[in-house]
């Protein structure tokens, strides 16, 4: 394939909207296919373009890759968004499985009982100034520079920023004890490509609603008896 990547995926977050965060970020154009019915999946399988039998898929550089952080680190790499060398690789690794832990806390919470999910939004809220805000609190404390590994933009810093912003429509006051955080976000925010992604209209997804949880449902035909994490 040649031209921009396609993602083929629901009209949702999901599993990918971290690959459409990364891909504005580095200010690179996709198309996107949006699967609204189990026949279209069906379809994807019986062509063979799931290798794992598993959305998300993204067709690029000729590849119809599969498994989502595959997908983030080739995309990271391939836009030098992924550091230096290998210990600067190291670190945003580990800065990135932080933040989606965290993020895989949220990802789930549309699909709870209202009992359940007022048990993740307690256990999110205290992972998250407990666990991990503190995390990069201090690593941008400590280093005094404006990103999270060798001063220079990358996948980390996306990442982290997609992850506040998803803990602050939990909690709009999350930041309050995180200063460096707080300058952190909107240092990131203003970087023109970010910028321009959170603005209306862009290829961002709002907040899963009950008609998205209803299509991955009947898609997927999953997540009927989700448990919390807690």
């Amino acid at each position: 394939m040649s031209g921009k990547p396609k993602l083929y995926y629901l009209d949702g977050r999901g599993k990918l909207e971290p690959v459409r965060w990364l891909l504005a970020a580095a200010g690179v154009e996709f198309e996107e296919e949006f699967l609204e019915t189990r026949e279209q999946y069906e379809k994807l399988l019986q062509d063979g373009s799931l290798l794992f039998q598993q959305i998300p898929m993204v067709e690029i550089d000729g590849m119809k890759m599969v498994q989502t952080r595959a997908i983030l680190h080739y995309i990271a790499a391939k836009y030098n968004l992924y550091g230096k060398d290998l210990k600067e690789r190291a670190l945003i690794d580990m800065y990135v499985e932080g933040t989606t832990d965290l993020m895989t806390l949220i990802l789930v919470y549309p699909f709870l009982t209202p009992e359940d999910k007022e048990k993740q939004l307690a256990g999110i809220l205290e992972r998250a100034t407990k666990r991990y805000l503190p995390v990069y609190e201090k690593v941008l404390k400590d280093h005094g520079q404006d990103f999270l590994v060798g001063n220079q933009f990358s996948w980390a810093d996306i990442h982290l920023l997609e992850a506040i912003l998803m803990v602050e429509e939990k909690s709009s006051s999350i930041l309050t004890d995180f200063p460096e955080l707080q300058a952190f976000k909107a240092r990131i925010s203003n970087i023109p490509t970010i910028k321009k992604f959170l603005e209306p209209g862009s290829q961002r997804k709002p907040v899963p609603d009950d008609k998205y949880v209803e299509t991955v449902r009947r898609v997927l035909q999953m997540y009927h008896d989700v448990k919390g994490n807690f």
